[in-house]
């Protein structure tokens, strides 16, 4: 799927929209200013499909941020970027739209109805329907089942494929080995938790260079960096 950027200042408003985005299997990544926003879309501008960016941020704005970003882009390919504001002024959305917005949602919001006009932004800016994922030499090809490193094929088992879309899903987030269990093996699952233990170093092995991007968490879990 998609990797989504949410800027706001408030935690509560991030995790909410997180939540409801990462269902449908978006990578998010989340920061709390304008500043911290401008330095994620700069260090990861290359695999970011959407930028959510709440207007009222301390330090630069959600203006600020957008107006930053337009003015850097030039040969670079389009990113799209939602407003999220409590403005419902018509002005103020006109000024969004005129500064580079591509949509304008106000708060309160239903964040069903929002992660819907996600889904209709991504799939109108040709981004939504990208098979393959990209990791340095990883390369992922969900809609082929295909795994290559260095554009070599990798002979994954059903379960390691999964696990392996699991953690390119939630891309730098931790997970704990208790929900990679739930979410690969089910909730009904009854096996040892070092299940998951053998699985995540059989994959390391077979994804050779590339299996480093699977990182440990000390006395919790695993993270994907790639």
């Amino acid at each position: 799927m998609s990797t989504i950027l949410i800027a706001d200042d408030e935690a509560r408003i991030r995790r909410l929209v997180s939540d409801f985005l990462k269902r449908d299997g978006h990578t998010i990544l989340e920061a709390a200013d304008g500043r911290a926003a401008m330095q994620l879309i700069e260090n990861r501008r290359p695999s970011l499909d959407l930028a959510i960016l709440d207007v009222m941020m301390p330090g630069m704005d959600g203006f600020d941020v957008l107006r930053e970003l337009r003015s850097q882009e030039g040969n670079d390919k389009h990113l799209p970027v939602m407003m999220l504001t409590a403005r419902a002024e018509d002005a103020d959305q006109v000024r969004g739209l005129e500064e580079g917005a591509d949509d304008y949602v106000t708060k309160p919001f239903s964040p069903i109805v929002l992660a819907a006009r996600v889904r209709a932004l991504l799939k109108r800016e040709g981004r939504s329907a990208t098979p393959v994922g990209q990791f340095g030499p990883l390369s992922i090809n969900e809609l082929r089942r295909e795994v290559l490193v260095n554009e070599t094929p990798v002979d994954l088992t059903p379960k390691e494929y999964e696990l392996l879309i699991y953690f390119k899903n939630n891309r730098s987030i931790a997970l704990s080995r208790e929900s990679i269990l739930n979410a690969v093996w089910g909730y009904d699952y009854f096996g040892d938790l070092r299940t998951v233990d053998t699985h995540v170093k059989k994959l390391r092995a077979k994804l050779g260079d590339c299996g480093s991007m699977i990182e440990t968490v000390r006395g919790y879990g695993y993270r994907f960096e790639g």
